[in-house]
């Protein structure tokens, strides 16, 4: 099952169309392996021991497991914890930091999703960036808030971020909701649609529809629009774990831990965000 989040979808693909593979032939005798490199076909001799398989790995490169997504998703996470610090505060300063490093953040969100081979360092400094942007953002909710004498919107959209994400996951995995195509299709609609009402509601904010939040700010239907948005945003997420899932079962290399981990950075980034957006309308009201 593909993924729609473009930095987790090859890992569902064939090794034939840009994807990873590493299955056994049913013949006896031999095993085929496939690797960053796409080559199909490559006969190499039964795994027997514990040794000619240390010598497949070593040739061959290691091969991606949960614990190196794990990891690695800790380590951006924490790097965007820090930075988010450093953005929160830099906004009392220099008010206008949030738009550059929203703007690089971007670029390097993109660099990062279509680079053919991921780079390490890209996603560490992406994380920098991104941290310094959900600072700012956070801040800026924050008094938005404070001037409705509401306390701890941050904190209330960080727990309810996490909390997601567990739910989430615990469906994914008791399979209590299935990542089929027909999952998939609707969630697709959903997402385009989605897009599109908010770039009108975007327009539409700097002509001050709705008090300047554009169709967020119309009553009970910037309710609903939001409430929408954070549904499919953790939605999204079961595409993600699905993703994960082939993609180590289809033996991509570990170093590709980085790009999944980028992914659900992304991911995890866009739900807080409409929970921001969610609690301040409540705030408003």
């Amino acid at each position: 099952m593909d993924s729609n989040n473009p930095v987790l979808s090859k890992y569902s693909k064939p090794a034939d169309k840009g994807g990873y593979t590493f299955t056994a032939d049913p013949a006896p005798g031999a095993q085929y392996a496939t690797g960053s490199a796409g080559v199909v076909g490559a006969v190499v001799p039964p795994i027997d021991t514990n040794e000619q398989f240390a010598n497949l790995t070593a040739a061959s490169g290691l091969r991606l497991t949960i614990t190196d997504v794990i990891m690695k998703t800790l380590l951006v996470f924490a790097v965007v914890v820090v930075f988010a610090v450093v953005g929160w505060n830099l906004t009392y300063a220099f008010p206008i930091i949030m738009l550059p490093a929203l703007i690089i953040a971007t670029v390097l969100g993109f660099v990062i999703a279509f680079r053919k081979q991921v780079s390490p360092a890209l996603v560490l400094v992406f994380s920098v960036f991104e941290g310094a942007m959900l600072g700012a953002i956070s801040n800026w909710y924050n008094q938005y808030a404070e001037s409705s004498n509401y306390q701890g919107i941050v904190v209330q959209a960080v727990l309810a971020t996490m909390t997601t994400f567990g739910v989430m996951l615990v469906l994914y995995l008791t399979g209590i909701i299935k990542v089929n195509k027909k999952f998939v299709s609707v969630l697709i609609a959903a997402v385009v649609t989605y897009m599109v009402i908010g770039l009108a509601s975007f327009v539409a904010a700097l002509f001050g529809v709705g008090g300047g939040w554009g169709f967020y700010g119309i009553d009970g239907i910037g309710l609903i629009i939001c409430v929408a948005g954070v549904l499919i945003a953790a939605f999204f997420l079961m595409l993600d774990f699905e993703a994960i899932k082939q993609g180590i079962e289809n033996g991509a290399p570990e170093r590709e831990s980085w790009r999944m981990a980028f992914g659900l950075l992304v991911t995890l980034v866009w739900i807080y965000l409409e929970f921001l957006r969610l609690i301040a309308i409540f705030t408003r009201n």
